[in-house]
């Protein structure tokens, strides 16, 4: 396909023919008294570094034939003069082409690419004088993959800039920082520990941590939410401002340094993109303009850290599957390579077990990839390459979770995590606790809510795969359809399986939550990136991100981590009475609160606060809880020296319940946007005039009911030990 130069009265068409990518710059020439545009070229090859063509003395004309030999000069047509030349490393900004010039005694190296100018007056247009040739340009390139328009090069430098600045807010966006609470995981796998651990603030530490029964590794809370406040701590002890570490700190601080690991995502599909034939920058705009990037890989998620090993586990592997597919006797590599890849994939296992499920495809292909006989002699030889890295790996994590399980009683107990996560995970009655869903939720479901028009791309082409197969096998028979199956299949086919597979096996398991699918996010853009389709639905999948990552990242429980930095300022308000307060904060209908975003001093030292999770409790629960703790005779208002104030915490939705307890209002504070899909409110509530109330999380301080002085207290040994009767009636433990 020939592009156009226009200029006056006269046409030149400019073809290009060539492998590899280009970065073209506009320069000027004068051929036959008509000025007309060359182009200066930056062409990279695989792997090689970018070559810069600028010496005249290595431009050169060539005849050449179809075949590609042979010398000559330019030569001469009816419609002009048609110049062919065989580029070398050394293309000048302003190179003539003169009839006659002397090749080269041997052709360049292979980096070279087939320039032919020609004039043609038959569809000649007009562009006023004075306007500059290279100001109208059409000319379309011949890649290999097939025609790219010039416009291309301008694009890729947009491409880089878009990438930039979604690089940009998903910085800021953490930093504002994103309302959005997705899941109670986030805070109680990770930050929720290490902020007891490190900085010995008060928080609810879940089961999985606890020594009696150990699911989960400390390798990677430690080395991620344990880093960001150890930093914090020295900050507070040596740093300029004191009291810098807040609630906002406590958020931020791990986030940020989730957000930052996120960037290596994207040096992953840097690298990935060219090895499996995709298209670079498009694979890298899919992934940062995911909302999963945006709102889930910024988030202290173990399955955030699962796709980060998950993606460097197929650079690792890729070299190997990327090259030729004949048959060939397997070299040694480096030795550095199987040690770090079976140390990863060991640290993967240590931080989610499910991580064998992503990883099974990609090493198996690399286990067999380039085999003149794949077998599992071939398998076992590969296996032993990596049992070095895998072994000092495994040997570290059991090491460190020996000794931060430990205690007096258990002194010299050995903990393997995973296999404790595994003997909980695979009870169904275990499992149960945490939600029951169909099988084909995830593939019906969590594709769809995840990566929307990304993941309906992806089902037609295996769609596509399948039905191909199907119609072989229908024509020739299985078993010729089955010899005459490549052994190497195509990069379109393997990513397929690079996503399908794990989301497979983890459909064996009746609990299926949508972020345990997030680390296919990088074989899905690199499948949806092939050279060979264009990029799916850019228009609706740009909307679909932006309406998800509005949701996730402002709007679903949006308002309880603003809720919890409003209520670190009010417990920790100077006292006016210098009167002893204690606070009670009863949260309903909410998702858990993370307790150390009120950066509340541990070991029952300086403030007294009790924070009361009632989950989903009924109405009448609520209101007996409500009567015992304003009725504690360590209150003031039961003749005691505490003064006792009790806030309750709920969604607007389930506002109407605390009214029914018929306790005085001292004050409301309202936090837009808030929705729980727990308790979702009414359409008919969401267009009436009150629909920013049901939006909204009700932070209510309750006063005393007037009866309460008269009525007689529950005793002592009714509420227990502290001036608050303890109190758990919601969710207990976090998802496996």
């Amino acid at each position: 396909m020939m592009g156009h130069v226009v200029k006056g009265e006269k046409q030149v068409s400019v073809g290009w023919s060539f492998t590899g990518v280009a970065e073209l710059v506009i320069g000027q020439e004068a051929l036959g008294g008509l000025r007309i545009a060359l182009i200066e070229t930056k062409i990279s090859f695989g792997k090689a570094a970018p070559r810069r063509w600028s010496s005249p003395s290595q431009w050169h004309q060539l005849g050449q034939n179809k075949s590609g030999q042979g010398w000559g000069g330019g030569q001469q047509t009816s419609a002009g003069r048609v110049a062919t030349g065989w580029l070398a490393p050394g293309l000048p900004e302003a190179a003539t082409l003169q009839d006659g010039a002397v090749p080269p005694q041997d052709p360049p190296p292979p980096l070279r690419l087939l320039l032919d100018l020609s004039l043609d007056s038959s569809k000649s247009q007009h562009i006023p004088k004075g306007e500059s040739c290279g100001t109208r340009i059409a000319s379309e390139v011949i890649l290999d993959s097939g025609p790219v328009s010039l416009q291309q090069f301008d694009m890729e430098m947009a491409a880089r800039v878009l990438w930039g600045s979604l690089g940009l807010l998903r910085l800021v966006w953490c930093l504002l920082p994103q309302t959005g609470y997705v899941h109670p995981d986030e805070f109680f796998q990770s930050p929720e520990v290490m902020a007891e651990d490190v900085l010995g603030v008060e928080a609810a530490r879940p089961w999985e941590f606890h020594p009696s029964s150990p699911c989960r590794t400390v390798v990677f809370p430690l080395l991620t939410s344990g880093s960001a406040f150890w930093l914090l701590r020295l900050w507070e002890e040596w740093g300029p401002w004191p009291g810098a570490v807040s609630g906002y700190a406590l958020l931020v601080g791990p986030r940020l340094l989730l957000t930052t690991l996120s960037f290596a995502l994207d040096l992953a599909v840097y690298h990935l993109a060219p090895a499996w034939g995709a298209e670079r920058w498009n694979a890298l705009l899919l992934l940062s303009g995911s909302y999963v990037t945006l709102v889930f890989y910024t988030r202290t998620f173990s399955n955030a850290i699962e796709g980060l090993l998950f993606a460097w586990l197929l650079v690792l592997v890729s070299p190997g599957l990327a090259k030729s597919s004949t048959p060939r006797k397997p070299t040694p590599g480096p030795q550095w390579h199987g040690w770090l890849l079976g140390g990863l994939v060991v640290a993967g296992f240590f931080n989610r077990p499910t991580f064998l499920a992503f990883a099974l495809v990609p090493l198996f292909l690399w286990g067999t990839c380039g085999a003149t006989d794949p077998s599992f002699k071939s398998l076992t030889q590969h296996a032993r390459v990596l049992l070095p890295g895998a072994s000092l790996t495994a040997v570290a994590f059991v090491a460190a979770d020996s000794w931060y399980f430990s205690s007096p009683s258990r002194p010299s107990t050995l903990v393997l995590t995973p296999v404790n996560f595994l003997h909980y995970n695979l009870d169904p009655v275990n499992l149960a606790r945490h939600g029951t869903h169909v099988r084909l939720t995830h593939l019906a479901v969590n594709g769809f809510l995840l990566f929307g028009a990304l993941h309906a791309h992806t089902l037609r082409a295996a769609w596509q795969q399948l039905r191909a197969g199907l119609r072989a096998c229908a024509q020739m028979g299985f078993p010729r359809a089955l010899g005459a199956w490549s052994p190497r299949p195509s990069p379109r086919s393997l990513l397929l399986l690079f996503y399908f597979m794990p989301l497979t096996l983890l459909s064996a398991f009746s609990h299926q939550e949508a972020r345990f699918l997030i680390p296919l996010l990088v074989p899905l853009v690199l499948l949806c990136s092939l050279q060979t389709q264009p990029a799916p639905y850019r228009g609706t999948l740009a909307l679909f991100n932006i309406l998800g990552a509005l949701f996730f990242g402002c709007l679903h429980q949006g308002g309880l981590v603003p809720g919890l930095g409003h209520l670190e300022q009010v417990v920790h308000a100077p006292e006016p009475l210098r009167v002893p307060t204690h606070f009670t904060l009863i949260f309903t209908h909410t998702y858990m609160p993370p307790r150390h975003l009120l950066h509340l001093p541990g070991l029952g030292l300086g403030l007294s606060v009790d924070v009361v999770d009632m989950g989903g409790a009924e109405d009448g629960v609520l209101c007996q809880a409500l009567n015992n703790f304003t009725r504690h005779p360590s209150c003031q208002a039961a003749g005691g020296p505490w003064l006792c104030r009790l806030f309750v915490v709920t969604p607007g939705t389930t506002r109407p319940a605390v009214r029914k307890c018929r306790f005085p209002l001292r004050s409301e504070m309202l936090i837009f946007p808030h929705l729980t899909l727990e308790d979702p409110p009414a359409l008919s509530s969401l267009l009436s005039r009150a629909w920013r109330d049901h939006l909204s999380l009700h932070i209510l301080e309750l006063g005393e009911k007037p009866d309460n002085m008269t009525q007689k207290p529950l005793p002592k040994t009714a509420v227990g030990e502290g001036p608050i009767p303890p109190l758990s009636v919601g969710w207990t433990g976090t998802e496996p």
